[in-house]
């Protein structure tokens, strides 16, 4: 059976997209177009692909069988074809990463402009997300996570700030009206502003002096899912609502302000900063050799940069 790679082609795009109008906003066509290929290719092999109506598009079981076998395959093609890049003058071509709200706050914003800037003829698309997901099934050719969140066989490249650490932090209101927090174990008398994950989970509020390490459950009357919600919690936390605890780094520009007051500084906790993280087991595209390439030559202030595989 012949097919058309352009309708297999169509057919993958709508897939992983969800739908026939992401489809065409991805891959810059239209959605007519795109239903017109994933029809022809249903006629020719006889199945339906798609279960549609009018709100949304969800592959069938034989649909979800052909993208398993093919998105593979034109991965590689892909990346075939990307070789040929190589040869250009200046690389070219779609850079897609998935990344933390944190890191696209506090790390991309003093790459991604001047990355642009060098390499013109790449396009860049950002994908904010707070859960690890596998990046090659979504698409991306890489993302940004922080160790804890890493998988082995993952090739880590350090991105911005090489150590951070997370800052509890209260307005001159709340304090006014609360006594200063003395140790860690305080803040369970405390209004706390707490971030709950989509997966339900509410992580604890890690603390360390010394040899001493704490785990802090507080409780308090905003809960938020972090990222975008996370400016919401800081300006309640601006406002005297109660106690935030997040990256020194997103709270400096209220401490220099005055805005927020730094509780418990002496038992915040150090931890390594992001990591750019993409699969050691294929070619790696070129757009994203020349973000690697442009991060390691433009390494945060005093620190060095290593790329090494993960392991066990």
């Amino acid at each position: 059976m012949k097919l058309d790679l352009g309708d297999i082609t169509a057919f993958v795009t709508v897939a992983r997209a969800g739908g026939f109008r992401e489809g065409a906003r991805l891959s810059g066509g239209s959605a007519s177009r795109l239903s017109e290929q994933v029809r022809r290719l249903e006629a020719r092999l006889g199945v339906r692909l798609f279960n549609r109506n009018t709100r949304s598009v969800a592959l069938t079981e034989a649909g979800d069988g052909l993208l398993k076998r093919l998105s593979p395959a034109l991965d590689e093609m892909e990346l075939a074809l990307d070789v040929v890049n190589s040869f250009r003058d200046r690389p070219a071509g779609n850079l897609k990463l998935n990344v933390p709200v944190s890191a696209a706050r506090l790390a991309l914003p003093h790459i991604i402009p001047p990355f642009l800037v060098a390499y013109p003829d790449i396009r860049v698309e950002i994908i904010t997300e707070e859960s690890f997901v596998d990046v090659l099934a979504e698409g991306c050719d890489a993302g940004i996570r922080y160790d804890e969140r890493l998988e082995q066989d993952m090739i880590a490249v350090p991105i911005g700030p090489r150590t951070q650490r997370f800052a509890a932090a209260a307005s001159p209101q709340y304090l006014a009206q609360h006594e200063m927090p003395e140790h860690p174990r305080d803040l369970l008398t405390h209004a706390c502003l707490r971030g709950r994950f989509a997966s339900g989970a509410m992580h604890a509020w890690e603390f360390e002096r010394g040899d001493e390490n704490l785990e802090i459950d507080p409780t308090g009357p905003l809960i938020v899912r972090p990222g975008g919600g996370t400016d919401l919690a800081v300006d309640a936390a601006c406002a005297g609502t109660g106690i935030i605890y997040l990256f020194e780094d997103w709270l400096q520009p209220y401490f220099e302000s005055g805005a927020l007051i730094p509780v418990l500084k002496d038992w915040w906790p150090q931890f390594s900063g992001p990591k750019l993280y993409y699969p050691g087991r294929r070619l790696v595209p070129t757009p994203l050799r020349a973000f690697i390439d442009f991060v390691k030559s433009h390494p945060w202030p005093n620190n060095p940069i290593n790329e090494k595989p993960r392991s066990g």
